[in-house]
This record gives structure tokens, C-alpha cells and sequence, in this order.
């Protein structure tokens, strides 16, 4: 029996996936530049590699994929290690965030940056781009079950650095 042939990845497709591709891109690599030449290295892959795919395995799960090996190969070839700088960028220059917004990211941001590359990743790809546990562990080529223990890993250090900012005490006081 033959092999399923892979769907045609076709340029509308790609196009819609590109800024979610960015923004993954951007949790892996500090600079945005970086992020945008990591996205292009792995889209050229993938349009080279294309026939690798399966016809039953879904697009955005395999392009996370391409991305992340891209991205890992590049840091073996690299040897060094850079640090998360930003995660999100607006898209849309014309709308500006409130100053509690951006208080609340700049948090989640160092908060993320402490964690490490492994946990960093699987919540982007789990909390930000929606992707099933299953999903992020074909992603990463690792096992659900560690799926799951990263994510809660990464979850409490984000609890803890979260009370520690605020010395153990709610965020919000409580009014009678």
C-alpha cells in the first residue's frame, strides 16, 4: 500500500500561519530580527521538506515542529545560548496597551525568561497558541507524560515568582 500523499502547502495557508509562527519564534530568540530569519530558515524547510508530511497530520502542529527543530539546530550550530528579550509584539502599531498591560507583561516576560528553554517553549506553544498536550509533545518529540510534568513545573515557578512580587499576599486587596 502506498505512502498518503502530503496536502500542498499552499501560499494562503502559510501566509495566515506566519504570525502565529512570529510570535512562537519570538518566545525562542531574543531579537526580532532573529525571530523573523528563524521563521524564514524554517518555512524554507518546510517547503523543501514538505513531502515529509503526513496527509492526516494537521499544518500549524507540523510547522511548530519545522520551526523548533530549526531552532534547535541553529543553537547546536551556534553553540551559545540567547535570552528571551520579548515574547509579544503588537501587530498593530496603532493600538496602544494600557499601562497596567504593559505592567502585567513586563511580569509575565521576566517571568518566562527565568524559565528554562524546555518549560518556556511547551507553555507558549500549550497557553499562547493553543496547541493540545499532544499536539506540543509531537511538537517537541518528547513524551505527553513529560508534557505535563515541564508544564506544571513551569506553571508553579510562575506562581512563586508571582507571590514572591507580591510578598505572599493576594494581588488585589480585599474591601469590606
Amino acid at each position: 500500500m502506498p505512502l498518503p500523499r502530503p496536502t500542498p502547502l499552499d501560499d494562503d495557508t502559510l501566509r495566515e500561519l506566519i504570525p502565529r509562527l512570529r510570535r512562537f519564534a519570538r518566545t525562542l530568540v531574543a531579537e526580532p530580527a532573529a525571530a523573523d530569519d528563524l521563521v524564514q530558515a524554517a518555512l524554507e524547510r518546510a517547503l523543501t521538506h514538505g513531502g515529509q508530511r503526513r496527509d492526516d497530520e494537521a499544518l500549524q502542529p507540523w510547522l511548530f515542529s519545522v520551526l523548533y527543530r530549526q531552532f534547535v539546530d541553529d543553537y547546536r550550530r551556534a553553540g551559545r545560548w540567547r535570552r528571551i528579550a520579548r515574547l509579544f509584539a503588537a501587530d498593530d502599531e496603532a493600538q496602544v496597551p494600557r499601562p497596567d498591560d504593559i505592567l502585567e507583561t513586563r511580569r509575565a516576560l521576566a517571568g518566562l525568561a527565568h524559565l528554562p528553554a524546555e518549560q518556556r517553549a511547551l507553555l507558549v506553544l500549550v497557553s499562547v497558541e493553543g496547541l493540545a498536550y499532544r499536539e506540543a509533545a509531537d511538537v517537541l518529540g518528547i513524551p505527553i507524560g513529560t508534557v505535563m510534568s515541564r508544564l506544571s513545573r513551569a506553571r508553579r515557578a510562575l506562581r512563586e515568582m508571582q507571590d514572591e512580587d507580591t510578598g505572599g499576599r493576594p494581588a488585589l486587596k480585599v474591601l469590606r
